[in-house]
């Protein structure tokens, strides 16, 4: 089946590929059943009232085009869900933007994420989820919090996802949500700023709810470099990308890093060690694998170039002309709920006027926090296909049940 699918597209693509052709390739990647799928929520036990598992979905790998900091064209690639719908059915369009991943290549098995993915095209949307660059089956390496690249990946996989819709058969209903989970709420959130900059007739926003991002990176999100943290890759992981786009030092990065960390850094950073290694190599105190003489420039030089550009990556001030939904958990202790408190007040004094703010939990840490967050974005993209303008909470029963769930959650506040 899957290469009669590779086939059909094959010669699908040499009939549609105009000159400058985006997309490159795609193949059925797995089939979940609407069966399947509500076992897994079962055995996850999350209440079927919250999630409405009526299609059985088909998951495709694809490849495109997408353009590298310099402007040349790189392979990129993503997942598309696709739900078994009637022929002719016009779909709303979500794109959704996982979270932070060091290592190329894909699982065989799907993740949480993709499970969120799936929860959302099993309702009927169909669900784009971009590998972003370097990371999936593209070429060169991830560019880590950086608001242009992310948002050019999104909308180069939109301008494919023509070819493959026409291949597909696939019919759009103008709807376009975006949404996404720790660095995926960064990168929808840079997305939603950057349809809205460069291809607003094109691909109008419809409405977004960015979760637990970190938005405020040179402000709220700073801190945690200089405390405990359980995640300490972030830092080398952000800077390596920071240094091939904006050359902070001359050459290489790793000599602002102290011994043993300037060797060590580059081999844990080879795509063969997953993120809890990663740290468990690292000092829990992020900055105390860098020079005393970087940390003491970035804390008082106001002209630092790490800070200029860190500042120049925020999504706090702009003016987003869509419905944007921010959510967030008080406790969170890796992308800290100031992230979204700065963004919905800079985009309010920038004259916003449809930006909102969801606390999702009080006593959620990162994690965990997820499914709620995605639960509550959920229930606003749907008010949208039920014909809310500018997003409604959901539906009290829905609303009661999750309140019950987080009232009852073991999860503790740190």
């Amino acid at each position: 089946m899957r290469l009669i699918h590779s086939v059909l597209f094959l010669l699908a693509f040499s009939l549609l590929a105009p000159a400058q052709q985006l997309f490159v390739d795609a193949h059925l990647y797995m089939q979940i059943s609407k069966e399947e799928f509500k076992q897994t929520l079962k055995k996850k036990h999350v209440p079927k009232a919250l999630v409405n598992a009526r299609y059985t979905v088909d998951v495709y790998d694809i490849s495109y085009y997408t353009h590298w900091h310099d402007g040349s064209l790189i392979k990129a690639s993503g997942l598309v869900y696709v739900p078994q719908m009637d022929s002719g059915t016009a779909l709303s369009e979500v794109v959704y933007h996982h979270g932070t991943r060091v290592a190329p290549g894909r699982d065989k098995k799907l993740g949480g994420q993709e499970y969120i993915c799936l929860g959302m095209a099993a309702d009927g949307y169909l669900v784009l989820q971009p590998d972003y660059i370097g990371l999936g089956r593209g070429e060169k390496f991830h560019l880590y919090q950086m608001a242009l690249p992310a948002g050019q990946t999104t909308a180069d996989m939109l301008i494919a996802m023509g070819s493959f819709d026409s291949i597909m058969h696939l019919r759009l209903n103008g709807q376009l949500f975006l949404t996404g989970y720790s660095e995926g709420g960064y990168a929808s959130l840079a997305a939603h700023k950057y349809l809205q900059e460069n291809y607003a007739d094109r691909f109008p926003v419809t409405a977004s709810s960015p979760m637990s991002g970190a938005y405020d990176m040179a402000g709220a999100q700073s801190v945690v470099m200089f405390r405990p943290y359980p995640n300490p890759h972030y830092l080398p992981f952000l800077l390596r990308g920071y240094n091939e786009v904006y050359h902070l030092v001359p050459g290489d990065i790793n000599k602002i890093y102290k011994a043993p960390y300037d060797s060590l850094i580059p081999y844990i950073f080879d795509g063969r060690h997953g993120i809890h290694q990663i740290d468990a190599m690292l000092p829990s105190t992020p900055k105390n694998m860098i020079l005393d003489t970087f940390v003491n420039l970035y804390l008082t030089d106001t002209s630092f170039r790490l800070k200029q550009c860190l500042a120049a990556n925020g999504l706090c001030n702009w003016k987003p002309e869509a419905p944007i939904q921010l959510c967030y958990c008080d406790s969170d202790d890796q992308v800290l709920a100031g992230n979204s408190k700065a963004a919905y007040e800079g985009m309010k004094s920038a004259g916003a006027e449809h930006v909102t703010l969801k606390r999702a939990g009080k006593k959620f840490r990162h994690v965990p926090c997820a499914l709620y967050a995605t639960l509550y974005t959920k229930m606003y993209f749907d008010s949208f296909r039920k014909g809310s303008k500018y997003g409604r909470k959901g539906p009290a029963g829905k609303r009661f049940l999750l309140a019950l769930a987080k009232a009852f959650s073991k999860e503790k506040s740190k």
